[in-house]
């Protein structure tokens, strides 16, 4: 007998490990690659398309019925062709880049739009803490497939660094 040494969390009480395990599994080969997660993917240079595994991501599309519920943080694998990346923003939780195959150029900035960057490899990764502005770019001559963590279940939709996008942060959720 085996005894369970933690509490379920409570929307997991009484529910068997059959229905925990097909909740709680998100396979490559399920996933739909999303070309508009966010609303600066639209734009030329931040175009890549977010394969969600848990949770919604920093895009606020947390309704995903193939993704595994999130609890504590989202996970979700970008994929970002060469000459593409994302626009500068913040988050009110730390974000992780781990980079699974390719090159990505991280980098953070400041208000007065200092910016330090840095190469990522294979296996390599940065995290970006709350509030500081960051992004990425890939710069190389391949595709760079990496992981994205947000700290949190739910968290907010980006906070984009540039006031026209951030007025517009929230368009990629409307229907149609």
């Amino acid at each position: 007998m085996s005894i369970a040494r933690h509490p379920r969390p409570p929307e997991l009480e009484g529910i068997s490990i059959e229905k925990i395990m097909k909740t709680h599994v998100a396979r490559f080969s399920e996933r739909d690659p999303d070309w508009e997660a966010f609303e600066d993917a639209k734009i030329e240079g931040y175009k890549r398309a977010q394969h969600r595994f848990i949770g919604g991501g920093g895009s606020g599309k947390h309704t995903d019925p193939k993704a595994i519920p999130p609890r504590a943080h989202t996970l979700s694998v970008m994929y970002v062709q060469p000459g593409q990346g994302n626009a500068p923003h913040t988050h009110e939780v730390e974000e992780t880049f781990f980079v699974l195959q390719g090159y990505l150029d991280a980098f953070i900035e400041d208000e007065e739009g200092n910016r330090l960057t840095t190469h990522l490899g294979k296996w390599d990764c940065i995290t970006c803490p709350p509030g500081v502005i960051h992004g990425y770019d890939n710069n190389s001559l391949e595709p760079v497939w990496f992981q994205v963590m947000l700290g949190r279940g739910k968290p907010e939709t980006m906070g984009y660094a540039d006031d026209d996008l951030y007025e517009r942060r929230d368009d990629h959720l409307k229907s149609g």
